[in-house]
This record gives structure tokens, sequence and C-alpha cells, in this order.
């Protein structure tokens, strides 16, 4: 924005990380100057009154003039804050300026035969123009007068060069006007010596002046050093009371931060052991999903091998029916042992068996066995006598 207005320097924040009075003073003068260059303020900032003044003075102007409000104790620190109330300055005149130039490009598409030249931006130089202007005039007046009487003071000129050199009247003149230069010299030497008596008995009176009142200031110093406030027993009760609070404060904050310690540790362990927990829950849920498998798979061997031991002794017929009405349903199924889907609900539902037992798949007692496993034990069902003639290897 500064470079869009014409400065001529270039501008960054990291001028203003450090407060840097000189560059913020320069800025603000320049945008009132830009603004006004007729306006006077004054630019001494060498001292902190001088700066005071300045700042109050480029305040006062821009909420006369631009009718602008800035908050005089940001510019006066000159830092980053300041930056923000410069920026209202520049907003105001680079707004200024762009609607100059918009109007500008309006007019040159009117009327094309109009320069778009900006005069705000060249004032400086045409104050300039104008100052030497007078001063070639004033100077050219002068000389022309001078040489309008060169022809007298040329006869002058060349009657003195003709006359002859008189020592005396020289050295007259010389004596002369050292004799004055030396007597004035004297008389001021004089009038100092006179005036020295009046400047001691000055000096001795204000130095007997600050004695008095020096010695009045240790007076009320030693008065004051030795009078104990009234609030003096309460401040240090307080004070103790403090150091008390204090203690306790630090105790309390230390044994704080010591539980929070130890509860981050516990709660880390415990995340930790519910994890490994899930793990080995994963683990055996896995484990008994294959033992259900190889059990449901052995099931299946067996059956297998049954059917194929009755269908030596049942005539083609029974075959036949067999296939019709499907191996599904002359399957039958041991009531001693629970469903499938029942174990699996049984191991995943929170037993804490890791090997399923002999008693889950063969059953409690011997009155839940099927006609088929007695078969399959070489045994025979009620009112049947095993045939001898079969072994082994019909299984």
């Amino acid at each position: 924005m500064m470079r869009g207005l014409g400065y001529p320097r270039l501008i960054s924040m990291e001028n203003f990380r450090q407060p840097n009075f000189e560059l913020v003073a320069e800025i603000l003068l320049w945008l009132i100057q830009r603004y006004e260059p007729d306006a006077h303020i004054p630019q001494d900032v060498d001292t902190e009154q001088d700066r005071v003044i300045f700042i109050k003075s480029s305040a006062q102007f821009i909420a006369t003039k631009i009718h602008l409000k800035l908050n005089t104790k940001r510019l006066y620190m000159a830092d980053g804050y300041a930056v923000k109330e410069l920026l209202k300055v520049a907003t105001v005149l680079h707004s200024a300026m762009k609607a100059t130039t918009s109007l500008a490009k309006s007019d040159s598409h009117d009327s094309p035969s109009l320069s778009s030249f900006d005069i705000a931006s060249k004032i400086n130089e045409l104050k300039a123009v104008r100052q030497l202007a007078s001063e070639v005039t004033q100077r050219g007046a002068t000389l022309y007068h001078l040489l309008s009487k060169e022809p007298e003071l040329r006869n002058a000129r060349t009657d003195a060069l003709a006359q002859p050199m008189d020592i005396n009247t020289i050295e007259k003149g010389l004596r002369w006007s050292s004799i004055m230069k030396v007597e004035q010299e004297a008389k001021a030497t004089l009038h100092k010596l006179d005036n020295v008596a009046a400047d001691e008995a000055n000096l001795e009176a204000k130095i007997e002046k600050r004695k008095t009142e020096l010695e009045r200031a240790k007076k009320r110093l030693s008065t004051l050093q030795n009078v104990r406030p009234a609030f003096m027993d309460e401040f240090e009760r307080l004070e103790e009371e403090l150091k008390g609070h204090y203690e306790n404060y630090l105790i309390k904050f230390r044994n704080m931060t010591f539980l929070e310690h130890q509860m981050e540790d516990y709660n880390r362990q415990e995340q930790i052991r519910m994890t490994e927990n899930e793990l080995s829950l994963k683990k055996i849920q896995t484990r008994l999903k294959e033992e259900e498998k190889k059990v449901i798979l052995n099931d299946s061997f067996l059956e297998n091998d049954r059917l194929d031991g009755l269908g030596l002794g049942e005539s083609e017929e029974s075959e036949d029916d067999l296939n019709d009405t499907g191996v599904e349903k002359s399957r039958p199924q041991n009531p001693a042992r629970p469903h499938a889907g029942v174990r699996r609900d049984m191991y995943v539902g929170g037993s804490d068996d890791d090997s399923l037992s002999s008693d889950d798949i063969d059953g409690d007692d011997d009155g839940g066995i099927s006609d088929d496993d007695m078969m399959m034990r070489g045994e025979a069902p009620d009112g049947e006598i095993p045939s001898q003639d079969e072994d082994d290897d019909d299984f």
C-alpha cells in the first residue's frame, strides 16, 4: 500500500519487531505531508518531550483534517500496534488515489486528448520549481542593478588605483582600528569583572538554599524511617499467612502431580492388560472354532462309515429309498451331544475351558446312546443279536 502511495523506501514488518520510533515518525510525517503539503508539524524527536509533542500534534491534525481518531499510546509504542494506526491513514489516502485514478481513466476514455498526469504525486517538485523560479528572478534583478552601477564604479576604481599610497594614512587607520578594538575588549572584560562579585553572591545564596533544603529532606527521611506504619503489623501477619498457604499449595500441587502420574501409569497398564486379554480371548475363540470344525468333520466321517456299514446288510431297494429321501434325513443325531451352534455360543459366551471334554462329545450317561452308536461299538440293540460274520473292516 505504501509503495502504491509512492513512499520512497521499502517497509517490512521486521522493521517493527523492536520499537522503531524514528521510522514511525518518518512514515507519519510523510503521510501528513502527502495529505496536506503545507501542514506544519514539529519534526524534532530527539527527546521524550519532543516525541510526545510530535505524536499529539500529528494525532490532532489527522483528527481535524482527515476525521480519523488515532491511538496515541500505540503510536508512541512504535511497534506492530503502531502499524495498525498508520494503516488507517494510509487506507484513506490509498482509496482516494484509487478513486482519482479511476476518475482519470474515465476522463481519458471520454476525452482521449487529455493527459492522465497525477499532479498530486509531483506536488513537492512543483513547489521546488516555484521556489527556484522566484530565486532566479530575484538574483537576475540584483545582477541587473549592480551592472547598471558599473560605469560609475569603474571611474572610482580607476581614480583610486591612480592615486599614490600614503603610508602614514594607512598606518593611522590600522592603529585606530586596532586601538578601538582593544579598548572595546578591555571594557567588556572590566564589565565582566564587575559582575563577578554579584554572580558569586548569587551562587552562594543558591548553595545555601540547596543546603537548607537538603537538611530538611534528611530530617524528613529520618522521621519517616523511625515511624512505624499503622498497617505494618497486619502486613507482617498476612505475609506469614501467605507463606503458610504457599507451602500448603506446594505440597498439594506436588501430591496432585504425583497422583496424576500414578493415574496415567495405572491407565496405561490397564490398557495393556485389556489388550492382552482381548488377544488371548481371540486366540481361544480361534482355537475353539478349529476344534469345533475338527469335531464336526469327525462326526461326518463316522456317520459316513456307519451309513456304509448299514448299506451292506440291506437290499438294493433300501438303498434306492435312501437315495430318494436324501442322506440328511437318515442321519441320526446323538441326543447327548449339544448342537454345534449351541456349543459355539457356550464357548464364545465366556467359557474358560481351553479344550472339549469327552463328556461333551459322547454324552454324560449311557441312556443317551443311540442304536447306531451301539452298532458302531459292536453291541446290538435291544431284542437283536449282533452278527458274527461282520468284522472291523466293515466299519
